[in-house]
């Protein structure tokens, strides 16, 4: 036996706990010449999970520095992969080399700037992480076009089941409905897909979209701004603003559709959006963001033009993240439950992959959270 091997043998034996090495060969026929007869063999494998740990950061972002991915920090990519070498972390590597002999499964996260779907698919790994299946997993931007990224990767690896994250739901799903694999929508209600192996997990939108229009036109306002995607698609944000004017049409009121503006999710689009926007029209008293991440990014825009935040206008965000609670001031939200939306999502789709289950949409129950960013406007329109 070679002098390495001889070393490995003796820390599996005497030392197992600081063994961190990923092996994928027969142990006992390796070390069986210096292994006392009866004793027991320990090995720890080094996880995906254990390396977030160790780096002090999430499953996702690790996936992110494996997977060669330009949006990581220079830094904590490099820590990242100093970890990695450190432990002789190879399990990215021999998932790749699975693509050809083992299964997969594809997860796809539609807005990589977007803290609360990053959230999201960081729940639905540590949810799977269990499996014995390994995930591809990719992120694209919000105006890319997951189905196709979804053919892709099943022309490339052997994929058994997928999880969108923050899809659209709309024309372009006519491409994948001939796959012949379980799919689960996360966040968006898939009915609409009319795909007849595709589940979904969602929050009511339409009915929360409605409850924000609710508790702002009480308050007294009249003049309400709303940033958010496409109205008329048929997806989550579309959904909310229905409900949003059916609150509305509840009160004989009509929204002016001048007050909506279509935008990215990122802090950078929620600042130019409300700057631009309120810039333009001064006497709207509230803003309705159908994303935290451009709720946080319309504050300092306000604040910029020397707007306070709820004194003079009003700011009702989407999604729930953590910042909510450590914003200036504090925001009030719809908040998702992340970790419930990640279990059932899982476990639709394990359900359909291992037992044929029919499938089936989830309508998940999201809590409206008020905090510090609304108030009644100081002169009722």
């Amino acid at each position: 036996m070679s002098k390495q091997w001889s070393e490995f043998a003796k820390l599996v034996i005497d030392e197992p706990d600081r063994l961190c090495y990923a092996f994928s060969g027969n142990v006992t026929d390796i070390v069986s010449d210096i292994v006392p007869e009866g004793r027991a063999v320990t090995v720890k494998v080094i996880t995906i999970k254990d390396i977030a740990k160790l780096a002090g950061v999430s499953v996702t972002t690790v996936s992110r520095v494996l997977n060669h991915r330009p949006d990581v920090n220079p830094a904590t990519r490099e820590m990242v992969e100093r970890i990695i070498e450190e432990n002789s972390f190879v399990g990215n590597k021999n998932a790749r080399g699975l693509k050809q002999t083992g299964d997969a499964i594809g997860l796809i996260i539609r807005g990589r700037s977007n803290p609360f779907l990053n959230a999201l698919a960081e729940a639905i790994l540590d949810h799977a992480a269990s499996l014995p299946d390994f995930f591809v997993t990719e992120y694209i931007d919000e105006k890319a076009d997951e189905f196709e990224t979804a053919l892709r990767m099943t022309k490339q690896n052997r994929i058994k089941g997928m999880i969108f994250v923050g899809s659209l739901i709309d024309d372009r799903v006519r491409a994948i409905r001939s796959l012949e694999i379980p799919v689960v929508f996360t966040t968006v209600n898939a009915i609409a897909a009319s795909m007849k192996n595709a589940s979904s997990v969602a929050v009511d939108d339409r009915s929360m979209g409605r409850l924000v229009a609710e508790e702002l036109l009480s308050r007294g306002h009249r003049k309400i701004a709303v940033f958010g995607s496409n109205p008329i698609a048929e997806d989550s944000l579309a959904m909310r603003f229905q409900g949003f004017c059916d609150a509305y049409t509840d009160r004989g009121l009509t929204f002016d559709s001048s007050d909506y503006r279509e935008t990215r999710f990122s802090l950078e689009a929620g600042y130019n959006a409300a700057r631009d926007y309120f810039r333009d029209h001064p006497d709207t008293t509230a803003l309705f963001a159908m994303s935290d991440t451009v709720a946080i990014g319309a504050i300092r825009a306000l604040s910029d033009l020397g707007k306070t935040v709820p004194e003079d206008v009003s700011v009702v965000g989407f999604d729930g993240i953590d910042l909510c609670r450590f914003s200036i001031p504090r925001l009030t939200t719809v908040e998702q439950p992340v970790d419930e939306i990640a279990r059932r999502s899982v476990n639709l789709l394990l359900d359909m992959m291992e037992k044929g289950a029919a499938p089936r949409h989830i309508t998940v129950k999201a809590v409206f959270r008020s905090r510090d960013s609304v108030a009644s406007p100081r002169i009722v329109p």
